[in-house]
Parts: C-alpha cells; sequence; structure tokens
C-alpha cells in the first residue's frame, strides 16, 4: 500500500506532535521468560587468563628472544567472540543483550595493528577501523562470512555508510559488529540481524550528517507486516526507533536505515496497522486527504496574497485597527503555508544547512501563527468585555512584539541548547520513501514548543468564542428597526464563522482525529484547516463590501487602543 507524504499536514496530527498511534514505538528485546542464569556475560569470561593479549609484531631477529611472534595472532577481541557465540547460543535473552553491549566495548578497547582488523565467528562478524589521518567518512561491506571496508564484495548483504563527522581517528576507532541475533529471540527481528556501530571513546548522537545502514532483503516479507528501522536501547532493554528513519520504496529488494546516532540496529517486522499512524483510514481515503491538504493549502497560499495586496491598496482598510491585527495573522499564515509546502522538497535535498533553516522556519512561522490567533482572541477580549477604558499606549507595537517576538526568542532558545533538535524526521511512521520534512528531531522539544503553546492558545481562544456567541445572543434579543430577522441571522452566522476562522478554533479537531471519530475527524481537520487562509480571504473581502458608515464605526471604536 503506497503511503503518502502531504497529508500529514494536518497541521498538527502527526507533525506538530505526535498521536499516540504515531509516537516512537518501544518493543521489548526480551518478551519471553528468561531461562535459567549462569551463562555468565562476556566480560566475566574474557579475562586475561582465558584471552591472552597477542603478542607484538617482531621487527628484529632479537625481538625473538623477548617472546614476540611473526605471525599475527587473534586478540582478546576475536577470543571473546568465540565465547560469546556459547552465550548468544544457549544464554538467555538478558544474557545475549548484556553480552552483546559487553562485547562492543571490548572491541573498542582492543589494540590493533594496522588500519583495519576483521574476525569473524559463528554468531559475530567484526571490523576495528583506526584512521591514519583526517577521518572523510567510510563504507563497510558485510556478509555472514566476511566484512571489509572500501569496495563492496559481491556477496555483501550490508552496507554502512558512515559521515566524516563522526571524527574518528587513531586514538578513536570505528567498530562495526553484525550480531546474529539467538533465533530464539528473533521473533520480530528481520533476519535475525542486528548491527552495531560505535567510536571508541565517544558517545555519538544528534548527527547532522545521518548513518546510513542499507540491508538487502534475503527473506520475503509478509504483507500484513512493514519493516521498521529501530535501535536497541540497552538501558530500557527495548527497541525503539527514535532517531531512526526507514527509507523504502515497495518492489525494490533493499532497504536504508538512516539514523542520527550510533548504537545496535535491527529491523523488526510490525504489523502494517502499527506502522500507519493513520489508524482506520484505508489507502484510499490518505489518498483523497493528499490532493485535499496540497489543494487546500496551495489555495490558501494563493488567497492570503491576495489579501495582503488590498489590504496595501486599500487606504481606509488600513486605518483600521483590527485589520491590522488580522494582516499580522495573514502574514503568520502565508509564512507557514510556504514553508511547508516546500519543506518536503528540501527535505529531499541532501544540504544539512538548507534544513536545518527549513526546520527553523517551519517552526518559528507555525509558533508565530499561534501567536496570533492568540492576540486575535486578545484584540477581541478588548472589544467585548472590557469594551470602555481599554487605552493602550502604542498597541500595536507591542501586539507585533508578542506575536513575533516571543516564537523567535523559544525557537533561539532551542537552537541555542542545540542545533542537533533540527533535522530531518518522518512525517508517516509507515517510514515508506519521501515521508520526510524538516522539522524538530526531539520529541521532547516538539511537545514543549508547539503542542504546548498550541493548548494554551487553544483553551484561550475557545473561551473568547464562548464570549462571542454570548455577545451576539444578547444582540440578537434586542431589535434592530429595518433589519429583518433572516437578514439577522445571516449577519450573526457570518460573524461567528468569522471569528472562529481568525481564532483557529478548527484546530480543535485534532481532539476528535483518534478512535472511532478517526476518519470523520481527519477529514474535517484537513478540510477546514488547510482552507483557513481562503476563508480568511473571503472574510476580508466581506469586509471590503460593508458600508463605508460600517467602516468608519468600526475604526473610531477600535482607535481608542491606540495612540
Amino acid at each position: 500500500m503506497q503511503r503518502m507524504k502531504w497529508w500529514l499536514l494536518c497541521w498538527l496530527v502527526f507533525f506538530l506532535s505526535h498521536q499516540p498511534s504515531a509516537c516512537p514505538r518501544s518493543t521489548p528485546v526480551c518478551k519471553k521468560k528468561p531461562r535459567s542464569q549462569g551463562q555468565g556475560f562476556c566480560k566475566d569470561k574474557c579475562t586475561k587468563s582465558a584471552c591472552p593479549e597477542p603478542k607484538k609484531d617482531c621487527k628484529t631477529e632479537h625481538d625473538k628472544d623477548n617472546g614476540c611472534s611473526s605471525k599475527q595472532e587473534n586478540g582478546r577481541g576475536k577470543c571473546c567472540m568465540d565465547l560469546s557465540d556459547n552465550i548468544l547460543k544457549n544464554g538467555s535473552c538478558n544474557d545475549a543483550v548484556k553480552t552483546i553491549e559487553e562485547l562492543q566495548q571490548i572491541l573498542e578497547e582492543e589494540e590493533i595493528n594496522g588500519t583495519s582488523s576483521s574476525m569473524i565467528s559463528d554468531s559475530v562478524v567484526a571490523l576495528q577501523y583506526k584512521p591514519n589521518g583526517t577521518f572523510e567518512g567510510l563504507d563497510i561491506y558485510a556478509s555472514n562470512n566476511q566484512v571489509s571496508p572500501g569496495p563492496p564484495p559481491p556477496s555483501s548483504t550490508v552496507r554502512v555508510q558512515l559521515p566524516s563527522e563522526l571524527k574518528a581517528g587513531p586514538n578513536n576507532k570505528v567498530v562495526f559488529c553484525m550480531i546474529k541475533w539467538p533465533e530464539t529471540n528473533q521473533d520480530e527481528v528481520y533476519d535475525g540481524r542486528l548491527i552495531g556501530l560505535s567510536v571508541q571513546g565517544k558517545n555519538i548522537s544528534g548527527l547532522q550528517q545521518r548513518v546510513n545502514i542499507t540491508i538487502n532483503f534475503t527473506k520475503e516479507i509478509n504483507e500484513t507486516q512493514e519493516p521498521s528501522c529501530q535501535f536497541l536501547n540497552f538501558s530500557t532493554n527495548t527497541f525503539s526507533e527514535d532517531g531512526c528513519i526507514t527509507l523504502r520504496t515497495r518492489g525494490q529488494n533493499n532497504l536504508t536505515c538512516s539514523c542520527d546516532h550510533l548504537t545496535y540496529f535491527a529491523v523488526l517486522l510490525v504489523p502494517v496497522s502499527d506502522t500507519n499512524g493513520t489508524g482506520s483510514l484505508s489507502s484510499k481515503d490518505q489518498e483523497i486527504l493528499t490532493y485535499i491538504t496540497l489543494i487546500g493549502c496551495s489555495l490558501s497560499l494563493f488567497a492570503l496574497v491576495i489579501t495582503v495586496l488590498l489590504f496595501i491598496t486599500n487606504r481606509k482598510v488600513r486605518e483600521d485597527l483590527s485589520m491590522k491585527v488580522h494582516i499580522n495573522l495573514v502574514i503568520a499564515l502565508i509564512l507557514l503555508n510556504l514553508h511547508f509546502l516546500l519543506t518536503s522538497t528540501v527535505a529531499a535535498v541532501s544540504s544539512t544547512g538548507l534544513c536545518l533553516y527549513m526546520a527553523l522556519a517551519l517552526h518559528y512561522s507555525l509558533l508565530t501563527t499561534f501567536s496570533w490567533m492568540a492576540l486575535e482572541g486578545f484584540h477581541l477580549y478588548l472589544l467585548l468585555v472590557k469594551v470602555f477604558n481599554i487605552y493602550i499606549k502604542r498597541y500595536l507595537l507591542k501586539l507585533s512584539v508578542v506575536g513575533w517576538g516571543v516564537p523567535a526568542v523559544i525557537v533561539s532558545v532551542v537552537v541555542i541548547i542545540g542545533r542537533s533538535f533540527y533535522g530531518l524526521v518522518s512525517l508517516d511512521t509507515s517510514n515508506s520513501n519521501n515521508t520526510h520534512i524538516c522539522y524538530i528531531t526531539d520529541d521532547k522539544v516538539k511537545m514543549g514548543t508547539t503542542l504546548g503553546p498550541f493548548i494554551l492558545v487553544f483553551l484561550f481562544n475557545m473561551i473568547m468564542f464562548a464570549v462571542t456567541i454570548r455577545r451576539v445572543w444578547i444582540l440578537r434579543k434586542s431589535t434592530e428597526f429595518g433589519q429583518s430577522n433572516r437578514d439577522r441571522a445571516k449577519k450573526d452566522i457570518c460573524t461567528l464563522l468569522g471569528v472562529m476562522t481568525l481564532l483557529g478554533i478548527t484546530w480543535g479537531l485534532v481532539f476528535f482525529s483518534f478512535g472511532y471519530l478517526t476518519t470523520a475527524g481527519v477529514y474535517l481537520f484537513c478540510i477546514l484547516n488547510s482552507l483557513q487562509g481562503f476563508f480568511i480571504f473571503l472574510w476580508f473581502m466581506m469586509s471590503l463590501r460593508k458600508p463605508k458608515t460600517a467602516v468608519t464605526k468600526t475604526s473610531s471604536e477600535t482607535r481608542s487602543t491606540n495612540t
């Protein structure tokens, strides 16, 4: 089933935050009850007496008398690999996890002669690589019985591309380790294969240049399952997809795991319903929503630009303070729609700097949209609740400082804490190809700097919307000479729809896009929110058609808030 990359624009549902079903999944590594302990761990058995250090190479005849060897011998790492085979085959799942972690540490600590050293046992294929000079990246090719840096051997099934950002060196060697996961524990691990990567003395995470692991398919995948790149979290003893993106096109005989950190990775076969964050949505619904979102955002962007041009060319409208507030929201929506429509294209280009800019711009434009929707609510509060004595010196300037300045501060703080918080992320946990944008990579930062402000803004604006409804109801009780009930009703409905659009009330449909309401909720969410800019344009055009007296009246009512 072909996944899509755009309909998840459902602005808030997936890229702003994550639905519970779209949150990074954690799969327990050891689901079965452990068998008897006592197999021991790698470090317990790989003692110096059991695995002595290899003798140094002989350089002269005199060296031979001092106990050196003219033939290179296997070191402690190879010895430990052989001992680990027994634990991986016969030990408990927990023992196997502990052994894998400790074996990687032993391989990092072991000294090697030359640039690289490869070792192979029944369950482990390992490579140690020590750069002589500046590290400019490394390609590693491996199969079940061989591993090498450099040109790929014909039978290789795994390719690892390491970026220069790792900054390995003579004192920081690269360690590659491919483990054959025990058959009793590999129900979900594709081909029973774990791939470990590390750099001696470094804890690698938050890479801007991602590590790419390409795995050739050697077994057919059931249609009810979907491959998902995940890493082994040793602290929680679970598999997690956080920080990894699965790049796969149906019909190809391989997939690529693109991750921003180093550890042990595996391809897990998970049910299709789990990889598809859309719950009960069918592929047909997803395709329809894709086109709805594309058309809606494009139409809104065009309509919003026209709105700005009309505002600039109409002097009477420019004099209206409320219109000045509205036009700031229009500009924020232009930035949001523009950057979102471009972010997927930028994500497809391998440019770290450009993706960083796009992620920053998208985050900033989203926050400014929230800010100005909140300020629309505040402005409405002054007009409907305070009414009198609402003089605020330099009112519009102060609104602008809040509306544009606060989001800038939030984004700046995130950048200062760590630029790695921005980068390439996947919209769809189905992880099919071309489903990525440049945005916030850390879920905690995403929740704190987008979902948190949105909830506060939505709650405040819902209160303001309720106040507006109450105000309209009170005014409706009073009679107005020469105006029929039908005209009054039409006017009231238009007023409420306009206020609802300006306050972003329709964004609250995100809370109805779960469970049994998923399909209807997501359809409404995509239609109404992708067309928010177009609705504002229609409301603006209706405002221009008001009689001049109405415009003058509105201007006089709002000028009291200005200097």
